[in-house]
């Protein structure tokens, strides 16, 4: 499942194409999706202007002139390829592995126009299918989906004060945690790994344990935050972590996978200076989490 740096770069990649731009056709190539598309879908987005291309965690939230927003999350393996011209344009982007072609899983075609603007399509591609578009009636914020997600890790908000407060008295893992969607919005499993190693922080540590008083729990909850924002900020960089078929806006992988120190590294020596244990792999609430035992405490 892309995390939030890979929807991140996706949004990025579709803004300059997609934002301003008016929708005068949506072209629907199946019925559903991992969910049936809402009652007159493309009727309703049909002719509306797209006022922003946002992301609220993992999920990608087109804001319209008038009428529902759109969100729309990407699933395992759904991608949007721009298409410019009257021709299929050559999809820009460095290909560290060949991606889905096949027009059988094109399956949602967004034609835009606008004055001053070329005609362009945005196609969503989807092999597996288990992304979905749904209509937001009074706005994103409001939907059952989004409603209750916690604090987004890319800004400031996110500090040592905010992970005490959230995580006073908590008796289960970090990283349990960590990936509690209603606390902190977006992190995933390999961000968390990431950020845990570059804290110091141990997954199996009690959360409690970091919003305690005195100044070595508040140490480790200011050294955690700062850890989340920085990899979260690198990953979307690099473009993300590229895993297995995923791909950006514009049809290229991310390499932030080149720069992990310890996920998906089992066995290998912690690249940590000065450390000389080796990255152990465990599963918790099975999921495998990725951590140095010598340094990560």
């Amino acid at each position: 499942m892309p995390e939030l740096p890979e929807v991140e770069t996706v949004r990025r990649g579709l803004q300059p194409v997609m934002e301003g731009a008016r929708l005068s056709r949506i072209e629907l190539r199946r019925k559903d999706l991992r969910f049936p598309f809402p009652v007159r879908f493309a009727e309703r987005l049909g002719g509306r202007t797209i006022t922003d291309v946002g992301r609220r965690a993992k999920y990608l939230v087109f804001t319209l002139d008038s009428g529902p927003a759109l969100i729309c999350h990407l699933g395992m393996s759904g991608s949007f390829r721009i298409e410019t011209g009257e021709a299929d344009s050559v999809t820009p982007g460095i290909f560290h592995h060949e991606r889905s072609k096949s027009v059988v899983h094109d399956h949602v075609v967004f034609h835009l126009s606008g004055e001053g603007r070329s005609p362009a399509r945005v196609i969503f591609n989807d092999p597996r299918r288990f992304g979905f578009m749904l209509l937001a009636e009074e706005g994103a914020a409001s939907h059952p989906m989004l409603k209750g997600l916690g604090t987004e890790p890319t800004g400031n908000t996110l500090d040592g004060a905010l992970l005490r407060a959230l995580f006073r008295d908590r008796k289960t893992p970090l990283k349990a945690a960590l990936l509690d969607q209603t606390k902190i919005a977006g992190l995933g499993n390999i961000y968390v790994c990431e950020a845990l190693w570059r804290a110091g922080l141990s997954p199996l540590r009690l959360a409690g344990t970091i919003a305690r008083g005195g100044a070595r729990a508040a140490r480790h909850s200011d050294d955690l935050a700062s850890s989340i924002r920085s990899v979260i900020a690198d990953a979307i960089a690099a473009g993300g972590s590229s895993l297995r078929d995923y791909v950006h806006a514009d049809g290229s992988l991310g390499y932030f996978q080149h720069s992990f120190s310890v996920y998906d590294r089992e066995g290998e020596p912690c690249v940590r200076q000065g450390c000389t244990g080796h990255v152990t792999r465990i599963v918790q609430s099975g999921r495998s989490s990725f951590y140095c035992p010598a340094c990560q405490r």
